[in-house]
């Protein structure tokens, strides 16, 4: 992966993740049915992805639509899952649930943890659903593996959650602010400039990667070609 800034686009399949690589993508987000904002893919393509590309890839866990992660069968099954992408040879993960009072559900992410040990992970949007993001980070700090948020500052997006994210990113280094911050969820090349005046160096695009079709179309190289080149002005 490059030392500049990163760009990390959403697969769904094979076709997304070579045309991603060739418009120049430095990782992908594996996921499926964007209809429920991306859900975990079956080991099998993952690793029709993993023989289609050089590029890492971070596989989403995720059972269900939303930021909860269900009943204790729920975990039990999404553990499964992650147990079988492992096999599979996946390395790197997306997760990350609340509870009911918007906190950190510290039990499902420890359960997956113990599955996906030794391995790095984001903890991805539910950070903009928290009740309080900073108390989040601060119970997250620890665990094992996290390196990344994916957030947009807020959950309408990054124009209403920009103030955030320069405002925390101004925070790295301190407790709970080591992460890398990815940001991603209405993600506009208008906001480039100003996150990366902040020190922001990673982004993250799904329908964007796709051109004008959106999520009717598949990754597009030409429009994953010009984030690439807009990201590193």
């Amino acid at each position: 992966m490059s030392n500049g800034p990163i760009l990390e686009v959403i697969a769904l399949d094979a076709q997304d993740a070579v045309a991603a690589q060739e418009g120049g993508a430095d990782r992908l987000e594996l996921v499926t049915d964007m209809a429920a904002d991306g859900l975990t893919p079956s080991a099998e393509t993952f690793a029709a992805v993993r023989a289609a590309v050089d590029i890492p890839v971070r596989v989403m866990l995720r059972a269900a639509d939303g930021f909860s992660a269900g009943d204790a069968r729920d975990v039990a099954a999404l553990c499964a899952a992650a147990a079988e992408l492992r096999e599979a040879g996946a390395d790197a993960f997306v997760l990350g649930f609340l509870d009911a009072h918007g906190r950190p559900d510290l039990v499902a992410v420890e359960r997956l943890l113990d599955v996906i040990e030794g391995c790095p992970w984001t903890f991805h949007r539910a950070i903009d659903r928290a009740a309080d993001r900073h108390e989040l980070r601060l119970h997250l700090a620890e665990l094992p593996g996290l390196d990344t948020y994916l957030t947009a500052g807020a959950p309408e997006g990054v124009s209403e959650g920009l103030p955030t994210l320069i405002a925390e990113a101004a925070r790295r280094g301190e407790p709970g602010y080591e992460q890398r911050i990815l940001v991603g969820g209405g993600l506009r090349a208008a906001h480039v400039p100003a996150l990366r005046a902040a020190g922001i160096d990673a982004f993250h695009i799904g329908g964007a990667a796709r051109g004008p079709e959106g999520w009717a179309a598949p990754v597009s190289a030409t429009a994953v070609r010009e984030w690439a080149s807009e990201i590193s002005q």
